[in-house]
């Protein structure tokens, strides 16, 4: 059961004023992605052929990764009216495929797979999060922080399920370590930078998975704090199977936050362009001042 519903949202109170070019180069990217999620629920349905109760808990997060999808998009096209949702995401599925005719998770065990689902929703929750956080504009900044919660629901989900398959396949914490931290690296392939180039670079201009994914994550990163770290961090430190709250679950977000501003750093070298935080930050105080006074 969806938590929410698209058109439950304020939309009437959509200010174009609010909008900032950055993180609509964001949330253009990221509704193709969240949009996909039936092909990932066809890879999961394959994997997890015999167990109906994680099927039906698959189509049902698919379900809601589709409105996620969805929300997105109608919010991108009020602030660029030029853009069209359905066709940028048409041409993403045409540019980027995950593969479906499988029988077994690509992670090794169902363990591994859902290990890998759980940093992922790390991933989305925390980002959605920080997006929240950054944005003025009030109704990017409900439909982001629903999509945080249903994405932390989704983590839940997928750890408990874990933990089920965990009794039976029985991979130690070293091997959840390497598994998780693989995934973690991932958020830098293909899926994102074909996201990136389909929905914000013109149809004839070249892929380029430098070019795109330093322009996404330039961009990304830059909306990170350091408390959107803390939280990731031990829901990592959770998944593995180590404590996630204490001085080492903290120490590790502090040097997770300081490699994440050097990457940044090094995205932004690539594109040759200036700190997009920094910018914005100044424009949504700004805005949050307008709006008291």
């Amino acid at each position: 059961m969806k938590h929410w519903r698209i058109d439950e949202l304020a939309w009437d109170r959509f200010d174009p004023g609010l909008v900032d070019p950055d993180v609509l180069l964001l949330v253009k990217a990221a509704s193709v992605v969240e949009r996909n999620g039936t092909d990932y629920a066809r890879y999961l349905n394959n994997v997890f052929t015999d167990d109906a109760a994680f099927r039906q808990a698959s189509d049902n997060w698919a379900v809601e990764e589709v409105q996620h999808g969805d929300a997105l998009g109608r919010w991108a096209m009020l602030a660029d009216p030029s853009w069209d949702y359905p066709a940028a995401f048409a041409r993403y599925r045409r540019s980027y495929h995950i593969p479906l005719e499988v029988d077994a998770s690509v992670r090794g065990s169902r363990t591994g797979e859902l290990i890998a689902r759980c940093m992922v929703e790390t991933g989305t929750s925390s980002f959605y999060t920080a997006l929240a956080d950054a944005t003025a504009e009030p109704v990017l900044n409900a439909i982001c922080r629903q999509i945080a919660a249903d994405e932390y629901r989704h983590f839940k989900l997928f750890y408990d399920h874990m933990h089920r398959y965990l009794k039976r396949e029985r991979i130690g914490v070293w091997r959840r370590t390497r598994i998780a931290l693989g995934r973690v690296t991932e958020t830098e392939d293909d899926e994102l930078a074909f996201a990136y180039h389909t929905t914000n670079e013109p149809a004839g201009m070249p892929y380029d998975h430098e070019r795109c994914i330093a322009a996404y994550m330039a961009r990304a990163m830059g909306f990170y704090r350091e408390r959107h770290l803390d939280r990731a961090v031990a829901m990592i430190f959770k998944t593995i199977g180590f404590k996630p709250h204490g001085r080492v679950c903290r120490g590790a977000a502090r040097v997770a936050f300081g490699l994440m501003q050097r990457r940044r750093r090094k995205f932004e070298t690539t594109i040759g362009r200036g700190r997009p935080a920094a910018r914005y930050g100044r424009a949504r105080r700004a805005a949050l001042q307008a709006a008291a006074e």
